[in-house]
């Protein structure tokens, strides 16, 4: 029996760090968008550089088994010297690599990261076998013995199986966890129909969720300080939207503006912890298995596990590598009772809570 079984993307990592970049930003009626840029033709010197095994089911994996969980995880590599150092590093970890699936005909993922002065990234992915995840690669039957089975984002073809993990977890009374990422909200609500009423909790960035609901949050006006709210009116209104799918419970993390929750009942909201940024490659991870792990341990406590995501999370994009600043829950308690101050506060009770 495992506490938790995650599924999704691992990959070979490169960091190339480089003050060579311009961020350019631009301005539409409706939206905005920042590019990182480069001079045409030109030879840019680098900073600094490391290389990491990455992917959103490797890192979730990694930090629930440093949280204590029993893990495992369903990832697809190629037949190469790049799956094997995968598999390697997992099992150094003690995480069950049992159902990872080999394809002979790809090369394993593999990703150049990008990081700006600023501490974010852009991201070149070979998705390889990642996008190729189907039905008959799962080990549906090691899911079955498994309290929670965590999500990570699908890209690709992969996306395809969601609904049939949404029945087959729901007829086995497994947790689902998901943190849908961006290939799977391009296909649409009605394609995430299923597997968003079936799963415990939804996790997603304020950018997904926007996109996803269609609900714009409006800047500040003259007459409206929207701001100046421990939770935007936009944001209530998209994690009520979000949670009549039925799921449990639904959180929206938002960057320097920290993290949201919602159970049907109480609005959650906790601050980003304070954080130096070298990279925030990682930092969703780290938040969703980490919230996932506390959850579990502690009786869906919803209030303790927003908190020490956002601790765990602001420890991750202090580094480099994704796994590098993940914390053991130990960590985790000293920093939270060593940091009386940040809370997290409940909306609609007029209480916070440390």
């Amino acid at each position: 029996m495992f506490d938790v079984i995650t599924i999704g993307s691992a990959t070979k990592d490169a960091f190339i760090e480089t003050d060579g970049a311009t961020i350019v930003s631009v301005a539409k009626k409706e939206s905005s968008s920042a590019f990182m840029a480069y001079p045409y033709g030109s030879k840019i010197d680098i900073n600094d550089f490391n290389i990491a095994i990455g992917g959103g089911a490797v890192n979730t994996a990694c930090n629930f088994a440093g949280l204590g969980m029993k893990t495992a995880t369903i990832i697809k590599i190629g037949d190469d010297s790049t799956g094997k150092d995968i598999v390697k590093m997992l099992e150094q970890r003690g995480i069950s690599t049992d159902a990872v699936i080999t394809d002979k005909d790809e090369n394993s993922g593999f990703s150049v990261i990008l990081l700006s002065f600023q501490g974010d990234r852009t991201v070149l992915a070979h998705r390889g076998p990642n996008a190729t995840i189907c039905e008959d690669d799962i080990n549906f039957d090691m899911i079955k013995n498994s309290k929670w089975l965590y999500i990570a984002p699908l890209n690709g073809e992969s996306t395809e199986v969601l609904d049939k993990i949404a029945d087959f977890a729901e007829e086995n009374d497994v947790n689902m966890a998901i943190n849908v990422g961006t290939s799977s909200i391009k296909r649409g609500e009605k394609y995430l129909d299923k597997i968003l009423k079936t799963a415990e909790v939804v996790l997603m960035n304020a950018e997904e969720a926007c996109m996803l609901t269609k609900i714009q949050v409006r800047p500040d006006t003259k007459t409206e300080k929207f701001s100046e709210q421990k939770i935007h009116p936009d944001i209530k209104k998209t994690l009520k939207h979000l949670k009549s799918t039925n799921a449990k419970i639904v959180v929206i993390t938002d960057g320097g503006k920290g993290a949201y929750a919602y159970d049907g009942k109480t609005f959650y909201q906790c601050d980003e912890f304070p954080a130096r940024v070298v990279s925030t490659l990682g930092a969703g991870d780290a938040f969703a298995s980490t919230f996932v792990s506390v959850l579990h341990q502690s009786n869906w406590d919803i209030e303790k596990s927003l908190k020490y995501a956002s601790i765990n999370a602001a420890s991750v994009v202090g580094k480099f590598n994704a796994q590098d600043g993940q914390l053991s829950m130990e960590e985790i308690e000293r920093k939270a009772n060593s940091s009386p101050d940040y809370k997290v506060y409940t909306i609609g009770e007029n209480a916070c809570h440390a």
